[in-house]
């Protein structure tokens, strides 16, 4: 049965500033059904096929690598302000519930896509081996890594580690793409995305740099660490690391896509340019 897992229309026609003011509870919008639960059928693929007709969607094409949009957090959330600092979205971790988060747009983007492994490029001070620290870096496999349109985004580990951008294709490296293999810049100030780590894509260090491992959305719990999306000040330098760049002002839920960039937005994880999104890396391309 072909699934129907478009994403809703957003009330607002344009991604803006005013974008804030959206209805965040709005109750006609339903929700993005999530990969592996039951929903009455089978599952198929993008041409109607199944895997060797066991009922298990064959994996869609290269798409291994996206930045939330702002559509599909708010769609999640079921806020306007989006999720914040807790991405448990339902699971007992914030780090299972970012996955869950990457699996559930992923599958809405392009069916069959949500049956492959995808983790949220997020570190964590616990949950590693022993309890120990968890590194963003170590979650996301040995790549390579392709957006949905098919573009490389990085052939391996290094090339994610290779400098402030990764060596990705040229059209991307410096707008990475969202879920819909558009530009996530869309001329607005919605350059960071939550990391919680460092330029090497490990444990920035502080729980609070977390917001308590991606469990709390109160704007005093901490100030995470993210990287950009998009350089804002150029290709190199200051404003251009895509996994680590600076704190943002809390860990509450906000949008600021104001293009004046420099927080504002109060102690949110938007409150310095956008919106509280995360990367998502499936494990096999």
């Amino acid at each position: 049965m072909s699934a129907k897992l478009l994403l809703s229309v957003i009330a607002c026609a344009s991604v803006g500033v005013g974008l804030v003011a959206c209805d965040a509870g709005s109750e006609d919008v339903d929700p993005i059904p999530v990969p592996g639960e039951d929903t009455g059928g089978t599952p198929s693929t993008p041409n109607g096929s199944t895997d060797g007709g066991s009922g298990t969607p064959t994996e869609a094409g290269t798409f291994s690598f996206f930045v939330t949009s702002i559509e599909s957090m708010r769609q999640l959330s079921g806020s306007a302000n989006g999720f914040g600092g807790d991405l448990r979205y339902g699971e007992a971790t914030g780090l299972e519930g970012a996955d869950k988060i990457c699996r559930t747009i992923a599958e809405a983007s392009m069916p069959g896509a949500g049956q492959k492994t995808w983790r949220a490029f997020l570190s964590a001070s616990t949950g590693g081996s022993n309890g120990g620290v968890v590194n963003a870096i170590d979650r996301i496999g040995e790549g390579p890594w392709y957006d949905r349109l098919g573009r490389l985004v990085a052939q391996n580990k290094a090339a994610l580690l290779s400098g402030s951008r990764p060596l990705a294709d040229a059209q991307i490296k410096n707008d990475l793409p969202n879920e819909r293999g558009e530009p996530n810049h869309q001329g607005v100030d919605n350059h960071d995305v939550l990391t919680g780590s460092t330029s090497q894509g490990k444990f920035s260090g502080s729980k609070s740099g977390t917001c308590n491992d991606w469990t709390s959305a109160v704007g005093s719990t901490g100030k995470p660490m993210c990287g950009h999306s998009w350089p804002r000040s150029g290709s190199t330098g200051n404003g251009s690391n895509w996994m680590s760049d600076h704190q943002v002002p809390g860990c509450a839920p906000g949008v600021t896509l104001s293009n004046s960039g420099g927080g504002g937005g109060g102690s949110t994880v938007g409150g310095s340019g956008g919106y509280g999104a995360i990367y998502c890396f499936a494990l096999t391309p």
